[in-house]
């Protein structure tokens, strides 16, 4: 599977776990709480940088 498709599947997935009510709901309650908000931010942040290094190893860098 190429990369732009993986890519796109995931984005998918996402819009749609955003549109479940209890996802939703869940939301909401973060973000209304400050503190939980702070972690949620953190967390995120962790999951895109650990996303972007496995996204490296398997793409290696490619230098033109």
């Amino acid at each position: 599977m190429s990369a732009i498709r993986l890519a796109a599947t995931v984005v998918g997935a996402a819009i749609t776990l955003t549109r479940h009510p209890v996802v939703r709901a869940g939301i909401t309650a973060v973000a209304s709480n400050p503190q939980a908000r702070e972690t949620a931010i953190k967390v995120t942040r962790k999951a895109a940088y650990n996303a972007g290094v496995v996204a490296r190893h398997l793409m290696g860098r490619r230098l033109p």
